[in-house]
């Protein structure tokens, strides 16, 4: 009899948890790229292929700015550069013009 009860409540206690994993789940399969150290120097126009904002679990805000051979590069949100490229790169994904 006690056996019985053991196994009940442990399974109602997995049945109340499994209901909070897939949100836990949710959370820390994504990657999440955050920035350490911010650059100052522009790249140019055309060896940029992407810009995205940092996640909003990063504790640094940033800019990351893909680069046509992949390189990954950190601006700060503050660095007139990056924004006016996130402005630009933005509108034209949004407004579905090619550049």
């Amino acid at each position: 009899m006690k056996t019985l009860c053991l196994s009940l409540g442990l399974l109602l206690v997995i049945a109340c948890c499994c209901d909070a994993i897939p949100e836990a789940l949710r959370y820390s399969t994504s990657p999440v790229n955050c920035c350490n150290v911010f650059s100052n120097k522009r790249v140019p126009r055309n060896k940029v292929s992407s810009i995205k904002e940092t996640h909003n679990s990063c504790i640094k805000k940033g800019f990351i700015v893909e680069t046509v051979k992949g390189k990954l590069i950190c601006f700060n949100q503050s660095f007139g550069w990056a924004q006016n490229l996130y402005k630009q790169i933005g509108n034209a994904e949004g407004s579905g013009l090619q550049q």
